[in-house]
C-alpha cells in the first residue's frame, strides 16, 4: 500500500517536471501558412513543447506556442491569460487556424473555443487530455501535499462540477490521442488502462471526430514520434493514420 502510494506520488511529480526526446521521421505534409496554436500542460511552460513545435514547423505549419502559469492560478484565471494571448496572435489574413494541446492545454483549448468563435477554424488535437477528469485528483484531493499543486490541479477531478466536466461538447473537428503505459502498477488509483495519470476512458470525448491510442506515458507524449506524426495527419486531413 505505502510502496504503491510512494510510486504514484513520484509518477505524478515526475510527469509535471520531467523531460525527454525521441527519434522522429514522417512524410512531410507541408501546410504552408496554416497556423497552429500549441498549448502545454500543467506545471510547464511553452519550452516543454519545443520538439513537437519543431516537428510541426518541419511539416510547414506556422507554430504559435502559448505560455501560461498554472500552479498558482484558477482555471478561469489561466483561461483569461490564454484567451488574451490567442486573440492577440490570431492571423489577420484569414489563414486556417488549428489548435494542439497536451493534457491541461487541451482543456484550455476546449474552454477557449467554447467561448470564442474563430473564422477559418481548422482542426483540434488533444494529447492525453483528461476530458472527464482523473480519479487521481479524487483520491489525493484531501492530502496536504496535493494542495501545493494549486487550485487548477484540484479542479481536475471526475465530479460533475470539475473543470473538465464543465466544458461544452465540441462543435469543431477534434482528434483525441491517448497514451497507454504499463510501466507501473497503479490499478489502485487508476483502474483500467491509462498513461500513468489519465485513464484511457477519460480521454474520450462525446463528439470527437477520431481517436488513436499510442504506447506512451503521459508526459512523454510531447516527445513521442508517433504522436507527432498522428497530430500532423489529423491537422492535415481531419483523421488519424491507420496502421
Amino acid at each position: 500500500m505505502y510502496l504503491n502510494l510512494f510510486i504514484i506520488i513520484t509518477i505524478f511529480i515526475s510527469h509535471i517536471f520531467n523531460s525527454s526526446s525521441s527519434a522522429f521521421s514522417y512524410s512531410q505534409e507541408k501546410k504552408d501558412k496554416e497556423f497552429v496554436y500549441l498549448l502545454h500542460g500543467l506545471g510547464r511552460s511553452k519550452t516543454a513543447m519545443w520538439l513537437l513545435a519543431s516537428r510541426l514547423e518541419d511539416a510547414g505549419f506556422i507554430v504559435q506556442p502559448i505560455d501560461y502559469s498554472s500552479l498558482s492560478k484558477s482555471p478561469q484565471e489561466i483561461l483569461n491569460d490564454v484567451s488574451e494571448q490567442i486573440n492577440n496572435a490570431l492571423p489577420p489574413n484569414g489563414q486556417p487556424v488549428h489548435f494542439v494541446g497536451h493534457s491541461l492545454g487541451g482543456l484550455l483549448i476546449r474552454a477557449y473555443l467554447d467561448a470564442n468563435r474563430i473564422d477559418n477554424l481548422g482542426n483540434v488535437v488533444l494529447l492525453g487530455t483528461p476530458n472527464k477528469g482523473t480519479p487521481l485528483v479524487d483520491h489525493f484531493r484531501d492530502s496536504w501535499w496535493f494542495h501545493l499543486l494549486g487550485p487548477t490541479t484540484l479542479s481536475l477531478g471526475t465530479d460533475k462540477n470539475s473543470f473538465p466536466n464543465s466544458i461544452a461538447e465540441p462543435y469543431y473537428p477534434v482528434g483525441v490521442i491517448a497514451g497507454i503505459s504499463e510501466s507501473f502498477d497503479n490499478e489502485e488509483f487508476l483502474p483500467g488502462k491509462d498513461d500513468g495519470l489519465v485513464p484511457l476512458e477519460s480521454t474520450k470525448l462525446n463528439g470527437m471526430s477520431d481517436m488513436v491510442i499510442v504506447k506512451s506515458g503521459h508526459s512523454m507524449m510531447r516527445y513521442n514520434a508517433e504522436v507527432a506524426e498522428q497530430t500532423i495527419a489529423f491537422l492535415c486531413y481531419g483523421k488519424f493514420k491507420r496502421r
